[in-house]
């Protein structure tokens, strides 16, 4: 039954250091990878061709472990997948330095967050620290590095997976300190452990509301193609391919465009909290801390005019993705 449920999230199985099989038959055809390939966005993070077949291979494996593989379905499959997320856990797998600084700031706030949520405030960031080694592979067999990445296989957003893996290891810490409780404890009434909220700090959450502030503003400045490029990505949910279409740009230059604007955007939001609202290095750099690690800087709320942490409607009506990529 928890075997089902993991595999149900996504989750790799107990026990998940042993390789995942990778088939020795290529199980996507050249048109169909090469398409796949390109909709990634691979080559931002230096991964090759060979390397994303071998991720792509490993999803349609596990999906049609028990299902006739027929070449529409395999195809109707791949194109329902979030390459681009895909493409970024391969790289982190392979250590690719410049994935795991995207990965580092863009997931890590709704990764913490998350797991304050599963374990509570005293020891989510602790759980979600825990996972850090398992996403990167620091154990080896064989010469290899064996990264939990292995096991996202594009069929979820990443950050649901993320969310999926921390329920999961939230759990397995539970058990395993049932089961090494001493026995002296046995049959004796054992108080309750759950951690105890901290209380919130309402300085905390004044400055995460004036970097959201500071945000909006921020936006508010950019020209109008610079809006769209980050509507179409963080609200519209367009992939880089699609925005290309859209601007007459191709894939690179809208991933650069995107890069610069999140950095512009940051750089405002600094300037904007020491001017406008008078405050320190220390206040400024606060104010980023609460917006990224308590609510997230909401681009979604702030492209979509909803109230902040309302969920904004997006792409196929999938979760808000600011979770995921807002990182300025």
């Amino acid at each position: 039954m928890a075997g089902d449920a993991r595999a149900a999230a996504g989750a790799p199985p107990a026990g998940y250091m042993s390789p995942p099989s990778t088939p020795q038959a290529r199980l996507v055809d050249e048109r169909l990878l090469d398409r796949a390939f390109k909709r990634s966005n691979a080559l931002r993070w230096n991964l090759t061709r060979e390397s994303f077949a071998r991720a792509l291979d490993r999803s349609v494996s596990s999906r049609f472990a028990t299902e006739a593989r027929t070449p529409s379905a395999v195809v109707g499959y791949v194109d329902s997948l979030n390459l681009e997320e895909l493409a970024l856990a391969c790289a982190c797998a392979e250590g690719q330095v410049s994935a795991w600084s995207f990965f580092i700031e863009c997931y890590r706030p709704g990764l913490r967050a998350a797991a304050r949520v599963i374990a509570g405030d005293d020891t989510g960031g602790e759980l979600a620290d825990s996972i850090y080694a398992e996403l990167y592979g620091l154990e080896e067999r064989d010469g290899c590095r064996r990264s939990l990445f292995d096991y996202f296989h594009g069929r979820s957003r990443l950050s649901t997976w993320l969310r999926s893996i921390l329920a999961q290891r939230n759990v397995d810490r539970a058990r395993a300190a049932r089961r090494t409780r001493s026995l002296d404890e046995v049959g004796e009434d054992i108080p309750d452990r759950r951690p105890a909220s901290v209380p919130v700090d309402p300085e905390r959450a004044r400055f995460a509301e004036l970097a959201q502030q500071a945000l909006a503003a921020a936006i508010g400045r950019l020209v109008p193609a610079d809006r769209l490029r980050l509507s179409s990505y963080y609200l519209q949910r367009l992939t880089l391919a699609e925005i290309g279409r859209l601007m007459g740009e191709h894939e690179a230059t809208v991933s650069r465009k995107l890069d610069r604007i999140r950095r512009d955007l940051r750089s405002d939001v600094e300037r904007l909290l020491r001017e406008e609202h008078r405050l320190g290095a220390a206040q400024v750099q606060a104010c980023l801390d609460a917006a990224l690690d308590d609510v997230g800087m909401d681009l979604d709320a702030v492209l979509g005019g909803t109230a902040a942490g309302e969920p904004a409607a997006g792409k196929n009506g999938r979760e808000d993705r600011s979770e995921g990529r807002s990182g300025t």
